[in-house]
């Protein structure tokens, strides 16, 4: 990454994460593993083009709609593979193994699962209470994706 994080302010970025992160959910243009994949790039100043966003595009409603891990975690997984993930074989991945550890293992802490059918159980899909919570998944994971990319940055 080219960012210097010295001249950034965390807390500002975070906000910003959450709150296009947010937005991007909740005006319909893309769905919660997209926009924290998509907030993240922007954030960290596009190190690639707006087509990144067709990596995230089967990993909404828990994998497709299987249910499973949460498509806003899957995406902020994919965010810290921007920052720290490694282009060639045999380089080091231990940075982005521990940050997508530790955005999993806080999500779960946070909101009891990271399963997509527990966490929206008791809404009826496409519900406005759905969307709701999951609008707030999806800002809630940009802003912690943040938060370990300053964390994990050196």
């Amino acid at each position: 990454m080219e960012l210097d994080f010295k001249k950034l302010n965390r807390e500002d970025m975070q906000t910003k994460a959450r709150e296009q992160a947010e937005k991007l959910y909740r005006n319909g243009d893309y769905l919660c593993s997209e926009a924290v994949l998509l907030t993240i790039n922007d954030l960290l100043d596009k190190p690639f083009q707006k087509d990144i966003v067709k990596l995230a595009s089967g990993f909404p409603v828990g994998f497709g709609g299987s249910g499973c891990s949460c498509g806003a975690v899957s995406g902020g997984v994919m965010a810290l593979g921007l920052a720290f993930g490694r282009s060639n074989p045999g380089e080091n991945n231990e940075t982005v193994m521990k940050a997508s550890k530790e955005l999993h293992d806080w999500f779960i802490q946070e909101n009891d699962s990271n399963c997509c059918r527990v966490l929206i159980k008791d809404f009826e899909f496409g519900s406005e209470d759905h969307l709701k919570q999951c609008i707030y998944f999806t800002g809630q994971v940009a802003e912690k994706t943040i938060e370990l990319i300053f964390k994990y940055h050196q």
